[in-house]
């Protein structure tokens, strides 16, 4: 990976390890901090890609992680999202091992950081993984995802459906445009919400990245198409900007043959950002390098850390590189190194200074041990902007 020519910032510091080692692939599976301002993962897969039924709390004022309860169903591409009571929702993804076709799941949970124990919830209209959710207008939008099409197959949705949490039920709402999975979503300052990009299945192994965008209005409850990203997107971040004034796209998986004679064998290093009141996205300067399956966590409301990820998820070792993206500048500045590679990781801001990673995939494929195995990492460490950078 290339090199900018900022000065860089900030360093990494390794904290305790998670109780057990998981990889998190999906765009909303990642770690959320609750109310005390612990840190709570949830579910995810182990490295034969089988679900994990884990949960874990970790305390920044003693850097240690404790287990706290286990889901009643393990699941890995679901959702989680912090409730304003406090409590967190877990929703769908996919039970039981790596085998095609997994079962999907239409139901839901809940986390009561007072108790530490969960409880089930009103299920799904329908089963689904790899979707969107997002808390908006009081509500928990889950919108899209993968579901099985047939013996053999799967498809994308457009469904969307609106969790109540005063009454804990589910209530279909408008349908997307367009069916889509893997996509992020994020809640704008006008109170829509953007969902950018993700693929759509061509066989059981292939997929598509997708462009194209759209809103959902919380009013009306429904969706309408929004400016179309300047390039295809698949296991890319969107991260929201100035209190969602903007959004910042980064990365994603490499197009492939891009029908003019060339081959991109790496993934996208370039980063486009998305405007509210012009609903038009424009390119900002390309990251230091290429990177698709990482985080971007938002360091206050002006600044973007990137980190981790990978180019290929089929074989390849983890990406131990991360850069501040600054708004006012448009610029990226590179940062000190993690410790241990990865990518499909949890990661979550502990303040506008301090940013968590925890866990993920170190190597798999022919860089693994194990051929068609997938190395994760317990280990845990904390970006510190403001800590000095060793020469």
């Amino acid at each position: 990976m290339t090199s900018t020519t900022l000065a860089a910032t900030g360093k990494w510091s390794s904290t305790g390890p998670l109780p057990a080692a998981g990889g998190w692939y999906g765009q909303h599976e990642s770690a959320v901090v609750l109310g005390t301002g612990k840190v709570l993962v949830v579910g995810g897969a182990d490295g034969s890609s089988a679900a994990l039924g884990q949960a874990a709390l970790y305390d920044p004022e003693a850097g240690t992680w404790s287990a706290t309860g286990s889901l009643q169903t393990p699941r890995r591409l679901h959702t989680t999202t912090l409730l304003p009571s406090g409590k967190v929702l877990v929703a769908g993804g996919i039970s039981g091992s790596a085998q095609f076709p997994a079962p999907g799941l239409a139901a839901a949970e809940i986390y009561d950081p007072e108790s530490g124990r969960w409880s089930s919830t009103g299920a799904m209209k329908g089963a689904r993984w790899g979707h969107s959710a997002v808390l908006a207008g009081g509500k928990v939008l889950v919108a899209g995802g993968t579901t099985i099409r047939s013996g053999q197959s799967v498809k994308a949705l457009r469904s969307a459906e609106l969790y109540d949490p005063d009454d804990g039920t589910w209530t279909e709402t408008g349908a997307m445009t367009d069916a889509r999975s893997g996509h992020p979503a994020v809640v704008l300052a006008n109170g829509k919400v953007l969902v950018v990009g993700g693929t759509v299945p061509l066989a059981r192994d292939e997929d598509a990245a997708l462009a194209y965008c759209e809103l959902y209005s919380t009013t009306g409850e429904t969706w309408a198409p929004t400016g179309a990203l300047l390039a295809p997107r698949a296991w890319h971040q969107a991260t929201a900007l100035s209190g969602g004034a903007s959004v910042l796209v980064t990365g994603g998986r490499a197009p492939g043959g891009p029908g003019d004679g060339t081959f991109d064998p790496f993934s996208r290093a370039s980063a486009e950002v998305y405007v509210q009141d012009t609903e038009k996205w424009t390119a900002v300067q390309a990251m230091p390098g290429g990177r698709a399956l990482h985080r971007a966590v938002p360091l206050g409301s002006n600044k973007v850390l990137v980190v981790g990820g990978s180019d290929n998820a089929q074989s390849d070792v983890g990406y131990a590189s991360a850069a501040v993206f600054d708004v006012g500048t448009g610029s990226w500045a590179p940062t000190g190194g993690l410790a241990t590679g990865r990518w499909a990781f949890a990661a979550a801001p502990l303040s506008d200074k301090l940013v968590l990673v925890a866990g993920g995939v170190v190597r798999s494929g022919i860089a693994a041990a194990q051929p068609g195995a997938q190395e994760l990492t317990t280990s845990a460490e904390i970006f510190d902007i403001e800590a000095a950078v060793t020469p």
